[in-house]
């Protein structure tokens, strides 16, 4: 097994085929979140049939991605308010035209992106939170899962992976949900089904740099990255998305393994 500084070295000498540079340098503050988190958290978990496991796994500081199936628009609240630790969300732009979720979204630090800017804008937001050592939260399947059908969860887009990478001391955190959808369907459910139980498990983090070098994940030397560096940029990109693609399907699994339905 490669030493981890070295591997260390080694990666960080591809840095301009990888990195993802902060959107803004800074993350929007959170005047109100520590009183709605006092007030709503404590009241979520009393009201709902919330069983939540291995909350001990998540960090107390420094970056962290909170990566989770997605089934309901009540998903990141119930991930906020169980996980207790304060968490930034991507949000199109949208839910931030009605005043009274306006306010909400900015007081909890939310962060606004613009789809017509595309993937990369929202990259570098989530990268804004990153580069802050803060804890970002996103659904690595990119989008809500429509299916009907088990399996429910949707392959993972490699966003997760590529940010892991550019961040490499960020934990990434694989969370499944379970009974969300249930609880409140988007388009179905006007008010939440309180009484429908709710299962969030959060399995144990890994960082880029463990998943690396580990023979079952990327299995990566330090000369293999030296030897990778010599290659031409169609190369490296080739070798770079297969790393990604892998790291996510793997990530994906371990979701599925959790328990996403």
């Amino acid at each position: 097994m490669p030493n981890s500084s070295e591997l260390e070295m080694a990666w960080n000498e591809l840095k301009q085929h990888w990195y993802i540079k902060p959107y803004n340098g800074s993350i929007p503050s959170t005047p109100g979140y520590s009183f709605i988190r006092f007030i709503f958290s404590p009241l979520i978990r009393g009201i709902m049939r919330i069983k939540a496991s291995g909350l001990n796994n998540i960090p107390t500081s420094g970056p962290t991605i909170l990566a989770a199936n997605h089934l309901s628009h009540v998903d990141p609240v119930l991930i906020i308010a169980s996980s207790r630790r304060k968490a930034h969300y991507l949000a199109k732009d949208g839910h931030f035209k009605n005043f009274w979720l306006r306010q909400f979204m900015k007081m909890t630090g939310q962060i606004k992106t613009h789809r017509e800017e595309g993937g990369d804008q929202a990259l570098s937001s989530a990268a804004d939170v990153l580069s802050a050592r803060s804890a970002l939260g996103i659904f690595p399947e990119g989008t809500r899962s429509k299916k009907t059908e088990a399996p429910l969860l949707l392959p993972g887009k490699t966003g997760v992976a590529r940010l892991a990478a550019s961040y490499p001391e960020t934990i990434v955190m694989p969370i499944a949900l379970n009974g969300t959808r249930e609880m409140m369907s988007p388009q179905t459910h006007k008010l939440p089904r309180l009484w429908k139980p709710i299962h969030i498990n959060i399995g144990k983090g890994i960082t880029w740099m463990e998943w690396l070098e580990d023979p079952k994940g990327g299995n990566t030397s330090v000369e293999d990255l030296k030897s990778l560096k010599e290659q031409d940029e169609h190369e490296i990109k080739a070798r770079l998305a297969s790393l990604y693609r892998k790291f996510t399907d793997q990530l994906m699994t371990s979701i599925k393994h959790l328990g996403a339905p």
